[in-house]
């Protein structure tokens, strides 16, 4: 996902495949989203079927709602700042559990057009939390924030749907 572009039949085949996974599992799925402001949820929730798998989601675009609402330690936030694999970490698992959800899949970083925090534009992280774990990936999608923000969701969804499968082995 290293200068691609991301196109809507790219997302929507991703996040189809993640719902109907899941379906078939009979398991639950909740979004913590920072970058993406929402984007990821409503990949999702464009997929038929998907009222039995989806529980809902927190869009926590300021770094204080990433504590209040998710869950995320305030010294974590302090020490990391809000891009950081342990953030992204604690955003998916508490999304899975403030949601009452199997899965928690969120996503943080940069989209641009400046550096946050000394982080280049492109430096995102995504993460999964589920009932055995999880897994953090760091991206480097390039510049354009649309670009980086559409790369984000597709990655994200990608990621589940590499857990979903290593789950069912």
């Amino acid at each position: 996902m290293n200068g691609a572009e991301v196109d809507g039949a790219e997302v929507g085949s991703a996040a189809a495949a993640v719902v109907h996974r899941l379906a078939e599992r009979h398991e639950t799925l909740a979004t913590v989203e920072s970058l993406t402001g929402g984007s990821l949820a409503a990949s999702i929730v464009n997929i038929a079927g998907v009222s039995g798998v989806y529980r809902g989601g927190l869009v926590v675009y300021a770094t204080e709602l990433k504590a209040t609402l998710a869950g995320v330690p305030d010294d974590l936030l302090s020490e990391r700042g809000p891009v950081d694999p342990e953030v992204a970490a604690a955003l998916a698992e508490g999304g899975r559990q403030r949601c009452g959800a199997d899965w928690g899949l969120a996503t943080t970083g940069v989209a641009g057009p400046e550096p946050q925090d000394g982080k280049p534009v492109g430096l995102v992280y995504v993460a999964v939390a589920g009932p055995n774990g999880g897994e953090v990936r760091q991206l480097d999608l390039g510049s354009g924030r649309d670009h980086v923000r559409a790369g984000a969701v597709v990655e994200a969804l990608r990621l589940l749907a590499e857990r979903l499968a290593a789950a069912n082995s």
